[in-house]
């Protein structure tokens, strides 16, 4: 296996196409939108100067990794002729089943499809193809590179044969694969987003501060980023996502979201990807908390 499709040149696709190219597979980095992989290769390129900076890897290692990157805006061509697909596109289940269907129609029949879905079922994702025993999650934790965790989700028909050459795989890559079963939200984001959650309804019932509930938790729990500022580097729109699954896979009020989430996604303030989410990342005012507007 030494062909690799990724597919969505975001946050979590380019670190998944940084960290097979850095390990000397060729990579197809695969998005419809030109400027997203112009963003997602420079991401590459600052990361990698980051790591020589540091004196992780040699100015030759750096070109060498960019060299193993191709990208792709027609998904059709940037999937002949792999062995594997990585889709890393947006948490959304209509899109994610619609990038299966059409993988299953183009790619080879070898071809494994995996999905770095953090909370959609694998099973149901499968379904969608005519190879569900080719299909498994591959979800990779962000920042890709520097993560060693990836949780290995198979389907109800994932194959046998399949989920050890994807945890083989996962090895290779310098990861420890943690094979999980298939239920809304796996293992790390079944625990990781209840407790964000209930941060965020702490803040909103005016328990404690933003700045106050990230320092109990980082003082007193040895987290080494607080549950809010957390939320800001993940996402507000991927955390609200990602309950909205557990909540109607379980039916369990307990993952329903918190109201001050729901309002400030509605608001677009999402966090570091928009500048302002718990805290502030303009230039001006890099990282101070927000103003209460949401909060009661």
């Amino acid at each position: 296996m030494k062909n690799i499709a990724v597919i969505g040149a975001g946050t979590m696709g380019n670190g998944i196409a940084h960290t097979f190219a850095q390990s000397g597979f060729k990579v197809n980095l695969i998005d419809i939108s030109e400027a997203s992989l112009e963003k997602g290769m420079a991401t590459i390129s600052k990361n990698l100067d980051r790591m020589v900076a540091k004196e992780k890897i040699s100015e030759a290692d750096k070109s060498e990794t960019l060299g193993n990157i191709e990208t792709f805006t027609d998904s059709g061509s940037g999937v002949q002729n792999v062995d594997l697909v990585v889709e890393a596109a947006t948490e959304n289940v209509d899109l994610k089943l619609k990038i299966f269907k059409q993988l299953d129609d183009i790619c080879g029949e070898d071809t494994i499809l995996a999905t770095n879905t953090s909370s959609i079922s694998i099973t149901q994702i499968a379904a969608a193809t005519s190879r569900p025993e080719k299909v498994i999650g591959m979800h990779f934790m962000n920042p890709v590179p520097i993560m060693k965790l990836v949780e290995i989700i198979r389907g109800y028909n994932t194959s046998d044969e399949v989920t050890k050459t994807i945890m083989d795989l996962s090895k290779t890559l310098g990861k420890i694969p943690t094979e999980v079963n298939d239920y809304p939200g796996f293992v790390a984001n079944r625990i990781l987003m209840p407790m964000i959650n209930e941060s965020i309804e702490t803040l909103y019932n005016g328990v404690a501060g933003v700045e106050e509930i990230d320092t109990v938790m980082k003082l007193g729990m040895a987290h080494p980023m607080g549950p809010l500022q957390l939320a800001d580097f993940i996402g507000l729109d991927v955390c609200l996502s990602i309950l909205n699954v557990m909540y109607d896979g379980f039916k369990n009020p307990k993952y329903a979201p918190c109201p001050l989430l729901v309002n400030m996604v509605q608001a677009g303030k999402l966090g570091v990807k928009s500048g302002e989410g718990f805290y502030d990342y303009s230039e001006s005012r890099k990282a101070e908390k927000v103003s209460k507007q949401f909060v009661k």
